[in-house]
């Protein structure tokens, strides 16, 4: 019981100062500041298992083709008629 009183006492002074006179109200304190502590450790979990899971990973390429209308002439091709209607994607 002593020891796991003392190790309470350090994990609360880890966390800070001392916030209070009152050692039930700066249980208390520690207690809160110790449920934030562990969201955030949690969320930096998920953003490393995230990163750690996209590390290796390709990029997608997407290919967009369009069929030729076959009712264009051979001028109207050559002139570029098509390639003013095409656009150019940017990739994230």
């Amino acid at each position: 019981m002593k020891k796991r009183r003392a190790v309470w006492r350090w994990w609360a002074k880890a966390l800070g100062q001392k916030a209070s006179h009152k050692d039930c109200e700066a249980d208390k304190i520690a207690i809160i500041r110790t449920i934030i502590f562990a969201t955030y450790l949690i969320t930096n979990a998920f953003i490393i298992a995230g990163v750690i899971r996209q590390w290796n990973r390709s990029p997608t390429v997407l290919i967009l083709e369009r069929e030729v209308p076959g009712h264009l002439s051979e001028t109207q091709k050559e002139e570029g008629i098509l390639y003013k209607t095409n656009r150019s994607f940017e990739y994230d």
